[in-house]
This record gives C-alpha cells, sequence and structure tokens, in this order.
C-alpha cells in the first residue's frame, strides 16, 4: 500500500524543518537506502545514503532556517516549495526551491529533484 498523503506531508514537514537547523543525518534518515537527490535539477543524482549523506552533512556547519511555503500532496507524491535561509555573517542568502518527491510504503523519501538555480538565490 503507498504511503499516505498523512505520512508524505509529515515526511515532508520533516524535511523542511531539517533543512532548516537539523544534521545531515538527521535529513538522511527520512530517505530510504536507494533514494536519489537531483539538486538543483540538471546536476549529477546523488544515490544512496553515503551519497546523501556527503550532500546534507555540509548544511549542518551553516547557520540557516526553512519555512514551507505551499505544499501539494497527492497519491503518495509531494511538490513544495520552501524558503532557506543562509546566514553567513556580513549578509544572508534566500533560496525558494521547488522540491518534488516521490515516497516508498513506509513514507521515506525516494527520490528528490529540487528545481532552482543560481538566479533564484537572493541576497537578503
Amino acid at each position: 500500500m503507498p504511503a499516505s498523503d498523512e505520512q508524505v506531508r509529515t515526511t515532508i514537514e520533516s524535511y523542511v524543518r531539517l533543512v532548516g537547523e537539523g544534521t545531515g543525518e538527521e535529513i538522511v534518515a527520512l530517505f530510504a537506502d536507494d533514494a536519489t537527490v537531483e539538486d538543483p535539477v540538471g546536476t549529477d543524482v546523488r544515490r544512496g545514503r553515503e551519497q546523501l549523506l556527503e550532500f546534507y552533512v555540509g548544511l549542518g556547519s551553516l547557520k540557516r532556517s526553512a519555512r514551507m511555503l505551499d505544499a501539494k500532496v497527492v497519491a503518495g507524491h509531494a511538490a513544495f516549495s520552501f524558503e532557506l535561509t543562509i546566514d553567513f555573517g556580513e549578509m544572508a542568502q534566500k533560496i525558494t526551491p521547488i522540491d518534488v518527491m516521490t515516497f516508498d510504503d513506509e513514507g521515506r523519501i525516494t527520490s528528490m529533484r529540487a528545481y532552482w538555480g543560481a538566479s533564484d538565490a537572493v541576497t537578503v
């Protein structure tokens, strides 16, 4: 049985919260073992926990916050936008990606594609 919309919504809410304040390990725990991440779309696809951890562990050293803007959850799939602000001290950047995710039966992320580009990074 596919993940329920409630399971998916809980996972994406956890994802946004953890991208804003969690560790790489906490973020990767939301993913299935063989999950893929393409962030941003057009870059190399990362596959499996080891490659995902290499990608997300870098967030842990940054002062950041995130908040959900809008989410659509349908039939075990999700598309959502959120705002990620990274504080570099003398300046901060805000990125507003749209992420599209698929999920396994347990509500773990099986794939994530992030739609954003360099022009979407705004200095605040």
